[in-house]
């Protein structure tokens, strides 16, 4: 750590035995702090806004001071997730970040695209307690992840099994790895691969998902929207079957697709999560504060942790008023269109040897 940070996060100490035994009576108030620790990225993924607006991308990275502002709010908070709309391990603070959530109680996780990882890198992952990082993937080979351009497959494979290899000689069970696949309309059948991939690769869970924001129109055909129920059941069939080999697999499995109707909730639990972008802008979520020049007509912030405690910023009766909305039929008008209203959890259940 270096030593200016070092000296600005010094000044927080841990919660005591009173607060661990708090905690363990009554869950804290927030469930997921989701931080945004950085915008920029080295990927051209065809599906991110970093590479469908480009000409208005904000790259950036959290600032050290930015993140300590928000120490009020992770001692509320069970779990911290270092990631937003970039590559998280591309900021030099990140593990000092980690530290500072852990020593507020948190667990901490991360999503990557696993470009930067290292022996070094992995040693300091395991050593820093976090409990889970995900590797995002859109394909199982080569030529059906290639969606994700600038991020090549085998890239990933090495950095999952650096990971797993540093893991396993320093038999840390506390850390698990994950993949965050996004299955793509066009590439459904590539999912089947993902059973002999997560054993090859020692993967304990996959989470299946599509696409919740959509970039830019030519990519539409992506997504699954809720009327296409006859390319939503195909889907599902593949997701039930893979779903069941992976789980007789003994490995976990999860995945959703849209309902015709909206539910009368957040899928995101906006009510018990908040998102604070690299910036130190406070949103319900991810998909409301994207990071362009020119802001998207729904985004939705009430307020900046470099002026306002976090705390402070979650009272507030607008932000109150939002969260209740966001658990009714009538939600606010930002999230009218989301994708996650109509979300749904596939039922999958495990083979029968």
């Amino acid at each position: 750590m270096a030593t200016d940070v070092k000296r600005l996060f010094a000044r927080f100490r841990a919660p005591g035995i009173l607060q661990d035994l708090r905690d363990f009576l009554r869950p804290r108030e927030l469930e997921c702090l989701q931080v945004e620790v950085t915008s920029c990225c080295m990927g051209k993924c065809v599906y991110c806004p970093h590479t469908t607006r480009s000409d208005v991308w904000k790259s950036r990275h959290m600032e050290a001071e930015t993140f300590a502002a928000l120490w009020p709010v992770m001692t509320r908070t069970g779990r911290v997730h270092l990631q937003g709309w970039g590559e998280p391990f591309l900021n030099p603070y990140f593990m000092d970040f980690v530290s500072l959530a852990r020593r507020a109680g948190c667990a901490v996780s991360t999503t990557t695209c696993g470009m930067v990882m290292n022996e070094k890198l992995a040693e300091d992952i395991v050593a820093s307690g976090m409990d889970i990082v995900a590797f995002s993937l859109v394909g199982t080979d080569e030529q059906s992840n290639r969606a994700r351009a600038g991020v090549p497959f085998f890239r990933v494979e090495n950095a999952v099994k650096i990971l797993q290899k540093i893991r396993r000689e320093k038999n840390a069970v506390h850390l698990e790895i994950h993949l965050a696949y996004l299955m793509l309309a066009s590439n459904v059948e590539a999912v089947r691969g993902l059973p002999e991939l997560m054993e090859d690769w020692g993967v304990h869970a996959a989470v299946i998902s599509t696409m919740d924001y959509i970039p830019s129109k030519d990519m539409a055909k992506e997504a699954f929207a809720p009327h296409e129920r006859d390319k939503i059941e195909a889907a599902r069939a593949v997701l039930e079957e893979v779903g069941a080999r992976v789980r007789a697999g003994g490995r976990d499995f999860y995945a959703s697709l849209p309902a015709p109707e909206p539910a009368p909730c957040c899928r995101e639990r906006a009510h018990r999560t908040l998102y604070v972008d690299a910036d130190g802008f406070v949103s319900p979520c991810v998909y409301l504060n994207v990071p362009l020049e020119n802001p998207q007509p729904n985004r939705t912030v009430f307020g900046c942790v470099r002026e306002q405690s976090p705390v402070d910023i979650w009272s507030l009766p607008e932000y109150a008023g939002f969260r209740a909305a966001v658990q009714t039929a009538d939600p606010p008008a930002a999230c009218v269109s989301c994708a996650k209203r109509f979300e749904a959890p596939c039922a999958l259940h495990e083979e029968t040897k």
